[in-house]
């Protein structure tokens, strides 16, 4: 082995051989940026307190509101782990707990009015990231990789639990 040698870290002499490290690091990375540019356009927008968690957990939550039980299913965390992430998005005003009309012993968790509008401009945010993406590797490219993805990566692999998976909570 060559001492400087990189190992499993995207390497500009060996970016042409395709190296079988580099795609999960390229893809992780592309996910960072846009992730990165998102909250850093929602921080100007009006939303600097919100975090990648917190959206994973209000799409969790969804339009018809959840409980923090299903939110860690669905994020794929204990319900402890979910409650915290919910107690922090009501302390910013981004959820609240509201009765659950068919079981009063149970609470709803609710995405109030600035949660919504976080989750609205995150979209036009992406489909502008997105855009930027179409504009440096050509319409075509974006589209045949996103193709791609679609071929390769199973359904059940777009799942909330991104916390979970990377040993987070």
């Amino acid at each position: 082995m060559v001492d400087d040698e990189k190992v499993n870290q995207v390497d500009e002499r060996h970016k042409e051989k395709g190296r079988g490290y580099e795609l999960p690091l390229l893809l992780f990375g592309g996910f960072r940026t846009l992730i990165d540019r998102l909250h850093a356009e929602l921080a100007r927008q009006g939303h600097p307190d919100l975090r990648p968690a917190h959206g994973f957990a209000m799409q969790a939550i969804g339009a018809a509101g959840a409980t923090a039980s299903e939110v860690g299913r669905r994020l794929g965390v204990s319900k402890q782990a979910a409650g915290k992430t919910v107690d922090r998005l009501v302390t910013l005003g981004y959820a609240a707990r509201t009765d659950d009309p068919a079981d009063a012993r149970r609470k709803l968790i609710r995405l109030t009015p600035h949660g919504v509008d976080a989750l609205r401009r995150s979209a036009v945010v992406f489909d502008a990231l997105r855009a930027e993406w179409a504009q440096a590797l050509g319409a075509r490219r974006l589209g045949e990789l996103e193709s791609g993805l679609r071929t390769v990566v199973p359904p059940d692999a777009l799942r909330l639990d991104a916390a979970g998976w990377l040993g987070g909570s």
